[in-house]
């Protein structure tokens, strides 16, 4: 019951800190609206969790008075164990690129086929703590702060709800996907088994329980002034991030460039409509702090790509409601050319489907879609999501998220 009681405490502290924030700054207050209301919706993946991924920014302007963005999300991840063999011989490589994934069958032993070994399995709810800090530092320019965190759980109730196993099994079961699709009865359910070997013997191992303080991000961006542009209600930023990544398992430093567009339309009586689209590019471990790191991911550059669309009405009380849906996509973890002749060996009689998933999906590109509801006010914007995988069990399954960002101080 450790990480139950972490919880609350980690969830109390936010709490009594806000509510002592909102009421010694009573007259601070946000704008009432700043481009797209969007919190992180990063995808809580079980290796993009120790990388600074970047989030993109769809704002039009730096915020007038610094604000914190406390956001609290969870998902559910599950890959049954898998292992995978990567041929070193060039000619063994070009025949089993001629065969169907599940046809190929090269591997006897190191000495008569060497190879390349991982093997991999990923069961638990991830819970996310994120602080974001934003200021202006100059008419165009704006500074962001952010502290990442993850807590491993079993995923029980009350603390995991839509996330948990036994409601994704009730709906797989009762209304889409048959009976245990992916194998997690199999398993047992409300367990947390995540083990990664990666191909230079190195490990990786997360426990019950289990937090981990991912990194901290600084993030630049720059609102350039296009008054042709303004006039039809388009503005554009661009971002640069620093990611310093603090877990034992991937010590370093990462860098990326964003950038973003935004067009605003404005409709009858009090309703607006906003679409965004951003684009992004990350250089994971330029520089990494010990050796011997776990290997994550042999792509150094993780690019995505983020569209967002975004309806707002204004009630009489000048507050807002906003609905909008978004739609992420990322570059895969692994070099692509790699699955044109991988070996893949699981328990394929006894699970259904998606055994091979915990390989599979690190060569494939990550995606998802969520649905949010935000309400506005000038004192604090609320924001509630859930993303879900339509790819199948691209990871994670599903994940909800909770955001509240409130003013720090005038400036």
């Amino acid at each position: 019951m450790y990480f139950y009681e972490m919880q609350k405490k980690i969830l109390y502290i936010l709490l009594l800190f806000i509510s002592n924030l909102s009421f010694t700054q009573k007259k601070d207050s946000l704008e009432l609206k700043n481009g797209i209301d969007k919190p992180s919706l990063l995808p809580i993946h079980h290796f993009g969790m120790f990388s600074a991924r970047i989030n993109q920014n769809f704002k039009i302007k730096p915020p007038n008075n610094p604000t914190l963005n406390f956001s609290y999300s969870s998902a559910n991840t599950f890959h049954p164990f898998v292992e995978m063999y990567l041929p070193k011989d060039k000619s063994t490589r070009q025949a089993m690129s001629e065969l169907i994934w599940y046809n190929r069958n090269f591997w006897k032993d190191q000495q008569t086929s060497p190879a390349d070994y991982e093997n991999i399995i990923i069961d638990a709810v991830f819970k996310n703590f994120r602080v974001d800090y934003n200021t202006k530092i100059g008419k165009k320019h704006e500074l962001g702060i952010t502290l990442r965190s993850y807590l491993i759980t079993k995923g029980k109730y009350p603390f995991s709800i839509l996330t948990s196993d036994e409601f994704i099994e009730w709906f797989h079961s009762n209304i889409a996907g048959g009976e245990d699709p992916f194998g997690r009865k199999y398993y047992g359910l409300n367990q947390v088994n995540v083990r990664y070997q990666d191909r230079n013997g190195q490990k990786l191992e997360l426990k019950d329980g289990q937090f981990i303080l991912g990194g901290v991000e600084l993030n630049h961006f720059y609102y350039p002034n296009f008054k042709k542009l303004k006039k039809k209600n388009i503005f554009i930023n661009f971002g640069s991030h620093l990611g310093i990544n603090t877990s034992k398992n991937n010590p370093s430093l990462d860098l990326g460039i964003s950038g973003n567009i935004l067009k605003k339309w404005n409709l009858k009586n009090i309703s607006e409509i906003r679409t965004a689209f951003g684009t992004s590019i990350l250089r994971k471990n330029i520089i990494d702090f010990k050796k011997d790191l776990v290997l994550l991911g042999n792509n150094s550059f993780l690019g995505s790509l983020e569209a967002m669309f975004e309806f707002t009405n204004y009630t009489r009380k000048k507050n807002y409601h906003s609905v909008s849906v978004n739609y992420q996509i990322q570059t895969p973890f692994n070099k692509r050319e790699e699955a044109n002749y991988y070996q893949l060996v699981g328990k394929w009689q006894e699970i259904h489907a998606g055994w091979q998933n915990g390989f599979e999906k690190l060569y494939e590109y990550q995606s998802a879609w969520s649905w949010l509801y935000t309400y506005g006010r000038k004192e604090y914007t609320f924001t509630l999501y859930i993303k879900q995988d339509l790819a199948l069990n691209n990871s994670p399954d599903i994940q909800t998220g909770i955001s509240l960002k409130i003013p720090f101080f005038k400036n």
